[in-house]
């Protein structure tokens, strides 16, 4: 899983002697109907022997190849993003496979181009799952459909149940006043590192999981800029392994998604019915596009519209013009627009959010986004 940390390891890299290939290569199948990354790889690979200095393209030409034959071999592999850093003379090869499509780019520097990925983990929302009892505690993070668990707080030495006799001959009461207090110093410590954590990694939102009493206690301690990124709590025990974790985590994160989803679409009809940095409707969304103003491209995942695209610029539009009003380039009949206009907002850097289903959004067109100015 991506993290700040390493993101910022990597960026630091720079070698006097060598350089480094960056891909980033959008593969999700929604915008690639007949395999089009290859064809867009093969574009960028002859863009960059063109344009580069002969003697670095014959320093990365290796780099290059790898990065060709890896794509051709490992489809399988590929989630919507594909993301490979390569440096043949420095020894380095990093791979990312993301569950979000990525903007086609294809860099060559003396260090490894990372931007693009921080731009990710600052874009889409980092999820903490606290699992808490009152002697231990693990940390995970839920991002893109992943887990990784990423420490955890272990406290051996706080004292059990209350036996005959009493604990040093303390009386019930006072030895459940010593529990509490080692309980409390445990949370302490848990909630201080758990603190230090949210803010390093740029966590977003938080679950907690762990037994009543316990997620009781940690709310309760909470600083109140914390306790407002709670999405909710789940019972799990803290044994359970991390795809357990990630299957009942899942369920509130879906919900909250949902939740933030209907919210956008509802600011996106309001701010295009106030005609205010937003646009309904297929044609208003290409023309926008067009215009390189789209900030955040939505649409409902199953919109099937047909258009015509020119072949020349990229311009997009549902009415059957020729030849093309921006380039005089021909016009040719797509039947699958939508898919186009998604692919063309990923290049230009633009958010892509597909909805499952929204009848607001539907009966709006089933295409909108949020626009730059």
């Amino acid at each position: 899983m991506l993290s700040m940390e390493e993101l910022k390891e990597i960026a630091s890299i720079e070698q006097k002697d060598a350089y480094f290939v960056s891909l980033y290569l959008n593969v999700d199948p929604l915008f690639n109907k007949k395999g089009d990354y290859t064809v867009h790889l093969k574009n960028m690979i002859k863009n960059t022997a063109e344009t580069l200095d002969k003697n670095i393209y014959k320093r990365v030409k290796r780099d290059i190849e790898k990065i060709d034959n890896y794509v051709l071999s490992n489809k399988r592999l590929f989630r919507k993003g594909l993301v490979l850093l390569s440096s043949t003379e420095g020894s380095f090869w990093k791979e990312y496979h993301l569950g979000v499509p990525v903007k086609n780019d294809l860099i060559v520097d003396k260090t490894p181009y990372t931007k693009h990925l921080i731009d990710l983990l600052d874009t889409y929302r980092r999820y903490m799952v606290l699992l808490v009892e009152k002697d231990s505690a693990r940390i995970f993070v839920i991002h893109l459909g992943e887990i990784i668990e990423y420490g955890e707080v272990h406290t051996p030495d706080i004292p059990g149940k209350h036996k005959k006799g009493g604990w040093f001959a303390l009386s019930q009461s006072s030895y459940e006043r010593h529990i509490d207090y080692h309980v409390k110093i445990h949370l302490k410590d848990v909630l201080a590192k758990l603190g230090a954590f949210y803010t390093k990694e740029h966590i977003r939102r938080i679950i907690i999981g762990g037994s009543d009493e316990a997620v009781s206690m940690v709310k309760g301690m909470l600083s109140k800029p914390l306790l407002e990124r709670v999405i909710g709590t789940v019972k799990i025990e803290m044994i359970a392994k991390s795809d357990d974790v990630l299957r009942k985590a899942e369920q509130l994160v879906a919900a909250f998604e949902k939740k933030k989803q209907e919210e956008t679409i509802e600011s996106l009809i309001t701010g295009a019915m106030k005609i205010k940095d937003a646009a309904l409707g297929v044609e208003d969304v290409l023309n926008a596009l067009q215009e390189q103003r789209v900030m955040k491209l939505i649409f409902i995942k199953d919109l099937r519209l047909s258009g015509y695209s020119c072949g020349s610029c990229g311009f997009l539009t549902t009415q059957n013009v020729t030849p093309c009003p921006y380039c005089k380039g021909k016009m040719e009949f797509v039947d699958y627009i939508v898919n186009l206009a998604g692919e063309k907002a990923i290049q230009q850097g633009a958010l892509v959010e597909v909805v499952t289903e929204n009848k607001k959004l539907q009966e709006a067109g089933g295409i909108g986004a949020f626009l730059r100015f």
